[in-house]
């Protein structure tokens, strides 16, 4: 399982640069026709924002899997170990709800927007809200998994607090595998 969870998340990353890339290029490539041929493409913009919003969402999932994302633990740091559990399940249970929302009103709009098509490219605007839908699914399932390991004591007291401290410990911890990973920082 945890095989198919690391593939997940390279393909997930790899989507990330690629979005990234594809904006470059037809930004770049916009403004070069514009300036140097008046003329350009006519999908730049429409293209770009859907990538953006996608590397977003995307970029989201790996942040949460790498609990990479920025917060406040100066309290939390503070209480004992059972305060700490229960901290965590409180703020999981919170982001379930806040994912549960992404996913419906994203399933929603999809429905909604399934048959009207995109201005410039033609193309459905639900795959627009589809962003919202893999966030949700995906960020339900990584927060389901830490919260099982939360509640059944799985979790080690140091990993009870969501926040790292810097960039190195992101990047020498796996929470979803346990596995440690070697820092590329001295």
């Amino acid at each position: 399982m945890t095989k198919v969870v690391n593939l997940y998340f390279k393909l997930l990353k790899l989507l990330i640069v690629l979005c990234m890339v594809a904006m470059i290029l037809l930004v770049f490539g916009n403004v070069v026709l514009r300036y140097a041929f008046n003329s350009g493409i006519s999908v730049s913009e429409e293209l770009s924002r859907w990538f953006f919003v996608w590397m977003i969402f995307l970029g989201a999932l790996v942040a949460l899997k790498d609990r990479a994302h920025l917060g406040m633990d100066s309290l939390v740091k503070r209480l004992p170990p059972t305060g700490k559990r229960i901290c965590l399940v409180i703020s999981h249970l919170l982001m379930l709800y806040i994912c549960w929302l992404i996913f419906s009103g994203s399933w929603q709009q999809a429905a909604i927007n399934l048959n009207v098509v995109a201005p410039a490219s033609g193309l459905s605007m639900a795959l627009f809200y589809g962003a919202g839908l893999v966030f949700g699914a995906s960020a339900a399932a990584i927060l389901l998994y830490e919260l099982y390991l939360a509640l059944f004591g799985k979790l080690g007291d140091d990993e009870l607090v969501m926040v790292k401290d810097n960039d190195a410990e992101v990047l020498t911890h796996d929470p979803i595998t346990h596995n440690p990973t070697k820092s590329t920082r001295p």
